[in-house]
C-alpha cells in the first residue's frame, strides 16, 4: 500500500467503473438514433457517423492532458472538473438543431469524457500494488464492460418510447450528475500535495517525447490498443451489422453488444481470479489464444454459412471480448509501473494511443469494411494478429534482457 489510505474496494470498484462508463455511454447510446438523426438533421448516415469520429478525436487529444493535470492538481479535482464540463456539453448536444452545432458539442463531450477512465487508472495504482491492483483493475473492467452492452439498448428503448433523439443526451446529463455527486462524496484524494509535479510546458513536452517514444511503452501500448481495435471494429460498425446484415430494428442492438461485452465481462472476472495464481505472461498468452480462436471461427462462419444470422453470427465475438479483457489489465499496469512518479502522464499517453487507433477504426476502417461481414471478420483478425505481434516482440525483448542479466 502507498501512503494513501485505501477505502472500501467494492465502493472504489463501483465508483471508478461508473467514471469509466460515461465515455462509452457517450458513444454507444446514440447508435440506435443514427437513422433518426439523419432524418431530423437532413444529412446522410455517413455524416452522422462523424458524431463518433469527432468525439473520439477530441477524446484522444484531451487524453494527453487529463493525466498530467491530475499529477499537478490532484486526481479528485480534475475528475470533478471534467464531469462539470461533460454535463454542459451534453446539455448542448440535447439542444442542438443542426449537425454543425451537434458536432461542436460532441467535441466538447470528447474533451471531458476521458477524465474518469484515465485518472481512474492512476487512482488504482496510487492505492494498490501488484495482485491487489490487478484485482481492482479487473473488477473495474468487469463493471465498466456493462456500459457498451446496455448503452445502445437504453438508447433504443428511449427511441421506442416515442421520445426523440435529444432525450438520449438528457439521459447522459442525469448520469453525469449522479457521478458528480458520488465523486464529491466518496472519492478520496489519492495524490498528495507533496507528490505533485508542477505544470511546465517545456518539461511536459520533454516528458511526452521521452515516454511516448520509449520502445517498451510503444510495444505495450500498441499491443493492447491495436488488439482492442478488433473488438472496436464491431462496436463502431454496430448500426450496419444490426440493421443492414441482421435486419433488426432499433431495439436489436442487444444481439451484438451482449455477447461482445459479455465476453469482456467474463474475461475481466477471470483476470481478477487469476491474479496471484498465474503469471502475467501466461494470462496474456491465453488472451491472445482466445482472440485467435475467435477470429478463426468468425471467418469460418461468414465464409461457409449460407446466411448471416443469429445466434451464430455473434457468438465468436464473445471469445474475442474475453481474450482482450484478460490482456488489458496486465498491459495497462505494466505501463503504469514504468513511471511510478508520473502515472497520470503514462495513463494519458496510453489512452491517447488507444483512442487514436479507435478513431481511425471508427472513421476510416469501419466505413470501408462494414458493408461485408467477411471484410469485418478479416479486419478483426488483422487487428488481433497485429496486437499479438507487438506483445510477442515485447515478450522476446524481456526474455533476452533477463538472459543477459543472468549471464552477467
Amino acid at each position: 500500500m502507498t501512503a494513501a489510505v485505501a477505502p472500501s474496494t467494492r465502493r472504489m470498484a463501483l465508483l471508478l467503473a461508473g467514471l469509466a462508463m460515461f465515455g462509452p455511454f457517450s458513444i454507444d447510446t446514440i447508435f440506435p438514433a443514427f437513422p433518426q438523426l439523419a432524418q431530423r438533421l437532413a444529412v446522410d448516415e455517413v455524416a452522422v457517423q462523424q458524431t463518433i469520429s469527432v468525439y473520439l478525436l477530441f477524446y484522444g487529444l484531451m487524453s494527453l492532458a487529463h493525466g498530467p493535470l491530475s499529477d499537478a492538481w490532484g486526481r479528485k479535482r480534475v475528475i470533478l472538473g471534467g464531469l462539470v464540463i461533460f454535463v454542459g456539453a451534453s446539455v448542448g448536444c440535447a439542444l442542438s438543431t443542426d449537425l454543425t452545432t451537434l458536432l461542436a458539442f460532441r467535441a466538447l463531450q470528447g474533451l471531458s469524457a476521458g477524465v474518469g477512465m484515465i485518472v481512474g487508472r492512476a487512482v488504482i495504482r496510487d492505492l494498490y500494488h501488484g495482485h491487489d491492483a490487478q484485482r481492482l483493475m479487473s473488477q473495474v473492467s468487469m463493471l465498466f464492460g456493462i456500459a457498451p452492452a446496455i448503452a445502445p439498448i437504453i438508447g433504443g428503448w428511449i427511441l421506442l418510447s416515442g421520445a426523440g433523439w435529444p432525450l438520449i443526451f438528457w439521459f447522459l446529463v442525469v448520469f453525469a450528475l449522479v457521478l458528480l455527486a458520488a465523486t464529491a462524496r466518496f472519492l478520496p484524494e489519492t495524490h498528495p500535495v507533496e507528490a505533485r509535479i508542477a505544470l511546465s510546458p517545456r518539461t511536459l513536452l520533454r516528458d511526452y517525447v521521452r515516454i511516448g517514444f520509449n520502445p517498451r511503452f510503444l510495444r505495450l501500448a500498441l499491443a493492447g490498443s491495436i488488439g482492442f481495435g478488433g473488438i472496436f471494429l464491431y462496436i463502431s460498425s454496430a448500426p450496419a451489422i444490426v440493421m443492414q446484415h441482421l435486419h433488426l430494428g432499433e431495439g436489436g442492438f442487444a444481439w451484438l453488444f451482449i455477447p461482445t461485452i459479455g465476453g469482456m465481462t467474463t474475461g475481466s472476472f477471470l483476470s481478477g481470479r487469476m491474479a496471484g495464481h498465474s503469471t502475467p505472461t501466461r494470462q496474456v498468452a491465453l488472451g491472445f489464444t482466445l482472440c485467435a480462436v475467435s477470429a478463426v471461427l468468425n471467418i469460418g462462419y461468414v465464409t461457409l454459412a449460407p446466411q448471416f444470422a443469429l445466434p451464430w453470427a455473434v457468438m465468436p465475438i464473445f471469445l474475442g471480448g474475453m481474450g482482450m479483457a484478460l490482456i488489458f489489465p496486465i498491459l495497462a499496469l505494466a505501463v503504469l509501473d514504468m513511471y511510478p512518479l508520473q502515472r497520470g502522464l503514462a495513463s494519458s499517453l496510453q489512452a491517447f494511443v488507444q483512442l487514436m487507433i479507435s478513431t481511425v477504426v471508427a472513421g476510416v476502417v469501419s466505413p470501408l469494411l462494414h458493408n461485408d461481414p467477411l471484410h469485418l471478420a478479416l479486419g478483426q483478425a488483422g487487428f488481433f494478429a497485429a496486437g499479438f505481434v507487438f506483445w510477442y516482440w515485447e515478450h522476446q525483448r524481456e526474455r533476452a534482457s533477463e538472459a543477459a542479466s543472468t549471464a552477467h
